[in-house]
């Protein structure tokens, strides 16, 4: 299961792929630049997310050895 942050992230890829892609039709160099800056801090925020769910998941197993 995603968590926010994995959320996040992607939302901010499609938003910075849709700007990226406005940008081009409209010979707008600004937007597809706003646009790859928002693909690129979604992916870090994406990637950041998974980690923290990783991190999660090997606490509740650890807590699961644990108390078994």
């Amino acid at each position: 299961m995603w968590n926010d942050d994995e959320v996040r992230g992607k939302t901010d890829q499609l938003k910075g792929k849709a700007k990226q892609a406005a940008g081009d039709l409209t010979d707008d160099e600004r937007l597809r630049s706003e646009g790859e800056a928002d693909e690129a801090a979604g992916e870090v925020q994406e990637g950041f997310g998974k980690a923290r769910r990783k991190v999660g998941d090997a606490i509740k197993d650890v807590g699961k050895k644990i108390g078994s």
